[in-house]
């Protein structure tokens, strides 16, 4: 069935109570695992079709592409990148023919924790980026699986510019929230969200379920600090 789609199930019922010290950690060792030669031609094929000068959106986790896609169409002066590992899901059918995908996007197949940390090594600064259901990892002991609480998110940060986060777990968008304020100084708001022309089909299913929806929307371009931390 279509509409069938369960809030994610957890024995932990609010704020993983590591998840700070965790957070403090990795703001103050920097993560500095080699990054594989895959992910740095996969990153140099994200901006070969770049002009330098277009605004940059960074769809993280695009999945199957639909948000990319709708992100393109919707910001036509923006270069929009997609990025996911899966090249199964990369390479699904979209919803246009070829001929009819904008062109100021490109879907990339690379591992993200090597490709922030790419980006942002290169100076790299986004005008938009967007995390838009991942997986959750609600078990509690997969505190470390999950994005805010990894040791590349610091480097997510440093991207800058319209930082939202979007899931159908509320524990898991209120976490985000409390780490970008330990990276930051500031504990950004996060609130349901309507989501009348959904990004995602997970979003989708899931507005479709009865659910409700989650989101953090952080403006990263002022000084933080993260910045005043940064080596």
């Amino acid at each position: 069935m279509y509409a069938n789609s369960r809030i994610p199930e957890s024995a932990q019922q609010g704020v993983h109570e590591n998840l700070l010290e965790r957070v403090e950690k990795h703001l103050r060792n920097e993560f500095r695992k080699p990054c594989t030669d895959y992910n740095k031609a996969a990153f140099a094929a994200s901006l070969a079709g770049w002009n330098g000068q277009a605004p940059l959106i960074l769809d993280a986790g695009c999945g199957v592409g639909h948000s990319t896609i709708q992100l393109a169409r919707t910001f036509p002066d923006h270069w929009v990148i997609g990025v996911d590992q899966s090249e199964d899901r990369l390479s699904r059918k979209k919803p246009y023919p070829d001929a009819l995908l904008p062109k100021n996007m490109i879907f990339i197949r690379a591992d993200l924790v090597d490709y922030w940390r790419l980006m942002s090594e290169a100076g790299v600064r986004l005008a938009r980026h967007y995390i838009l259901y991942p997986n959750p990892w609600p078990k509690i002991g997969h505190l470390a699986r999950r994005w805010h609480a990894h040791p590349v998110f610091p480097f997510i940060l440093r991207l800058g510019g319209r930082l939202e986060c979007r899931s159908n777990w509320n524990i898991y968008v209120e976490e985000f929230a409390l780490a970008v304020g330990v990276m930051t100084g500031t504990v950004p708001a996060w609130e349901p969200l309507e989501a009348p022309s959904p990004l995602t089909p997970f979003e989708r299913k899931y507005r479709d379920s009865g659910q409700t929806l989650y989101r953090c929307v952080v403006e990263l371009d002022r000084p933080t600090t993260l910045e005043k931390n940064q080596p």
